[in-house]
C-alpha cells in the first residue's frame, strides 16, 4: 500500500504513518471490522438506545440520524440493508466509519467508482486522511512535542485544565512550568498538556499540539490519539528497517 498511502500523504498532507496507526487500531487492517449486522445495531441504538434522561434521548437522535444515512447508502449503491457488517455502533469498513462520515469523508481512491470501506485499502486510506484534512490537519506538524518541567514555576491544574484541547501558546505554555526545547519553542499553535496515566508507574506527559487534537476527533481520548502515533511510528521503523 505504498503507493496509496504516498499520494494521501501527498494529496493531503497526513503522514502515513498517522493514517496506518489509524487502521491499525481500529480494524488491525481491515481483519476484525465487526460482526454485528449495521441495520440491527443502528435500529436498536436508534429506537432502545439503555437508561433514560436527556443525554440516551440525544444519542437516540443520533443514531436514528445515522440509521437514515445508512438506508439512503444502501439504497444510493444499490446494497442490501440487511447485509453489511460492523461495529456494535454501526461503523463499518477497515476505517470504522459511521454512515454519515461514510458519505461525508468517504473517498473513491481507486479510481473504481464508488466509495468501498471494506474491500479497498486505497479508498480507505485515502478516506482517513481525508478526514483528518477535514478536520484541519496541519501538514508538517508533529503531534506531540517532549516536555518537562520546572518545579518553582509548575502550575499542574493550570496547564490540564483545557484538558485535550490546544489552549496555550508557547509564551502560556512555558509560563505555566512546562519546558519545551527546539523546534516546540517555535511551534505556530496552540499546545495542551497531556496526561497519560501509567498505573503504579504515575503519569507521563507531551505536550500535544493542533494535529494531537485533530486526531481525537475520530476518537476523543487522549490514550487512543497515543495508541495511533505509537502503532504508526512502530510499523514506519519496522518498514524502514526492512521487516
Amino acid at each position: 500500500n505504498r503507493t496509496a498511502l504516498a499520494r494521501a500523504e501527498q494529496d493531503y498532507g497526513v503522514p502515513a504513518a498517522v493514517i496506518v496507526g489509524i487502521l491499525g487500531v481500529e480494524t488491525v487492517y481491515g481483519q476484525q471490522m465487526g460482526n454485528f449486522r449495521v441495520i440491527d445495531a443502528l435500529a436498536t441504538l436508534a429506537f432502545d438506545y439503555p437508561g433514560t434522561g436527556a443525554r440516551v434521548q440525544a444519542r437516540s437522535e443520533y443514531f436514528r440520524s445515522e440509521l437514515a444515512q445508512f438506508l439512503r447508502l444502501a439504497s444510493r449503491t444499490g446494497t442490501d440493508p440487511l447485509v453489511p457488517l460492523g461495529s456494535y455502533a454501526g461503523a463499518m469498513g477497515m476505517p470504522q466509519f459511521m454512515p454519515s462520515n461514510w458519505t461525508r469523508f468517504g473517498v473513491d481512491f481507486d479510481g473504481a467508482g464508488q466509495v468501498d470501506l471494506v474491500h479497498s485499502a486505497a479508498d480507505a486510506i485515502g478516506s482517513v486522511a481525508n478526514y483528518l484534512h477535514a478536520f484541519g490537519w496541519h501538514p508538517g506538524m508533529p503531534a506531540t512535542y517532549p516536555v518537562s518541567f520546572d518545579p518553582a514555576t509548575l502550575n499542574l491544574p493550570a496547564l490540564l485544565a483545557p484538558d485535550i484541547l490546544p489552549t496555550f501558546d508557547v509564551a502560556g505554555f512555558t509560563a505555566n512550568g512546562a519546558l519545551l526545547q527546539g523546534d516546540a519553542l517555535h511551534n505556530p499553535g496552540p499546545l495542551a498538556l497531556i496526561e497519560l496515566e501509567n498505573g503504579d508507574d504515575g503519569p507521563s506527559y507531551v505536550a500535544g499540539t493542533e494535529n494531537f487534537y485533530v486526531i481525537t476527533r475520530y476518537n476523543h481520548s487522549s490514550y487512543y490519539a497515543m495508541a495511533v502515533l505509537d502503532l504508526g511510528q512502530a510499523v514506519q521503523a519496522a518498514v524502514a528497517a526492512g521487516e
